[in-house]
């Protein structure tokens, strides 16, 4: 796979990260990420992998074996996705860290964003 490919599968999975993280993720969801094994977290991480589901399918095409590596790699990317953003959610809680009272709470939002950027890293080593 050429450097530029892998470049814009990067771009395409940060702008997937984006849309679902701030725009298809709803007040429920928010709300019940800390609670393990709660609809609202599940849901959340689901609609991740079904991006990245959506993302590597149209790369890569329909064809058997890709679309085992597909779901595979959506699959890892949505149980790493809940686990990154409950262990986010429990730490703050336990810490008691908000938004308006401490800094913690943004360097833990930002280590949560990073490590989800790992992620898609590590999934097109993956690939390569």
């Amino acid at each position: 796979m050429h450097h530029y490919a892998l470049l814009c599968l990067f771009v395409l999975f940060i702008g997937k990260h984006f849309i679902v993280d701030y725009a298809l993720q709803y007040p429920y969801m928010i709300e019940q990420k800390g609670t393990y094994g709660a609809r609202g977290g599940i849901e959340h991480a689901g609609i991740h992998g079904l991006g990245t589901l959506a993302i590597l399918m149209l790369v890569f095409g329909w064809s058997g074996h890709n679309l085992l590596i597909a779901t595979e790699l959506a699959i890892f990317d949505a149980v790493v996705h809940y686990h990154i953003d409950w262990a986010k959610v429990v730490i703050n809680e336990r810490f008691n860290w908000k938004p308006e009272s401490s800094d913690k709470f943004w360097w833990l939002l930002g280590f949560d964003q990073y490590l989800h950027a790992l992620t898609y890293i590590l999934m097109i080593g993956m690939l390569v």
